[in-house]
């Protein structure tokens, strides 16, 4: 019983890392596993931590064959249930069996190598954020790995996230001018969406471009969110005039049997828009705008709302971000403060504009 160093070798590290392994009786059989780092101090108090385990009956067997990182992945990706998260989480497991090695066994993960495998994205190029990105993956799937007690623990505990805000390009926010000038030259569908954008915070592609009219309601002038990125994406968020309006008159041009969808696919009416990249780089152009993505918009309805006092906490909330702060019980004070926050944003967008109007009236036909 005890710890004793072994390499640990790999694709990208021909001589071997060295980690400190643990050897020690459990119910009758002998266990050697990973403590996952090289500070033999650290590697002794893990090693104190499983005979307290064993001694008290809480120790679990790891897996004698840990999965291999390719057979892992593969589970992992399979188990994500949405499309677009599944796919940023594929790029990632790419990244990592390229570095780690496609049959690298997951017991073999270490801080170490994980700490070199942050270094040398960085230095093929990437921001620290496509880093984390990946780092979070990975973590995921360690995790779920321990928890199954297919490794002995997850070495992330000793692991920490790059830093990304002193390197986070600030999004832009849209000025009104800016607004004006776009809803100008915007196609009936794109002016729609720009004002839905910047009226509601809503995310682009998951939440305002698969909307359906039966989860706009126009009497109590509110929306439902339904289907999002997250659990607390799933929120009611208040319409103000300006949106609503905006969306009766999109709503009159289509005809209100068109589409259940508030964006439809104009060649396929029973689906909704995927994307709208192209039409809102032309609108950009013809705006004599630089260009930046449309999901900015988010950042400035949230701008908007923190320029009229409304706290950040409510400021997350709305936009559909996970916040513990407010209690589920007080949901009736959350709704109506989310429908003053909203009526602060139309009084900042009367006072801006004054009598002028956002935009041109609808075209009659569709580009």
């Amino acid at each position: 019983m005890g710890l004793y160093l072994r390499a640990c070798k790999g694709k990208k590290n021909p001589s071997g890392w060295k980690i400190w392994w643990m050897s020690f009786s459990a119910y009758g059989k002998q266990v050697r596993e990973s403590t996952g780092t090289q500070n033999k101090r650290l590697a002794q108090k893990i090693l104190a931590v499983r005979m307290a385990e064993v001694a008290e009956g809480r120790f679990n067997l790891p897996s004698s064959n840990p999965p291999r990182l390719k057979d892992w992945a593969k589970k992992f990706l399979e188990s994500v249930p949405h499309f677009n998260t599944r796919a940023g989480y594929a790029i990632g497991v790419a990244h990592l069996k390229e570095f780690f090695g496609e049959n690298t066994k997951l017991s073999d993960i270490s801080v170490a190598r994980i700490e070199n495998f942050k270094q040398s994205r960085l230095a093929s190029g990437v921001g620290p954020a496509t880093v984390n990105r990946n780092l979070s993956v990975l973590r995921r799937m360690l995790t779920l790995a321990a928890r199954q007690r297919l490794i002995s623990r997850n070495p992330f505990a000793e692991v920490e996230l790059l830093e990304e805000l002193k390197h986070r390009r600030r999004p832009h926010i849209l000025t009104w001018e800016e607004q004006n000038k776009l809803l100008a030259v915007a196609t009936p569908h794109l002016r729609a969406l720009i004002v839905l954008l910047t009226e509601t915070g809503l995310r682009v592609n998951k939440e305002a471009l698969s909307l359906r009219w039966e989860d706009v309601d126009f009497k109590n002038s509110q929306l439902m969110v339904h289907d999002s990125k997250t659990i607390a994406g799933r929120r009611t968020v208040p319409l103000s005039e300006l949106c609503k309006a905006e969306l009766h008159r999109w709503k009159k041009f289509l005809g209100s049997e068109y589409s259940r969808y508030v964006f439809p696919n104009l060649d396929k009416p029973g689906n909704h828009i995927l994307c709208v990249r192209k039409t809102w780089a032309t609108a950009l152009r013809m705006a004599q705008l630089p260009y930046f993505p449309i999901y900015y918009l988010r950042a400035t309805f949230a701008s908007r709302l923190s320029a009229v006092g409304v706290p950040d906490t409510f400021v997350a909330q709305m936009l559909g971000h996970s916040t513990t702060s407010i209690l589920p019980s007080y949901a009736k004070a959350v709704d109506e403060y989310r429908r003053d926050a909203i009526r602060k944003l139309d009084e900042l967008r009367k006072s801006e504009v004054a009598a002028t109007n956002l935009g041109t009236p609808i075209s009659p036909t569709i580009n």
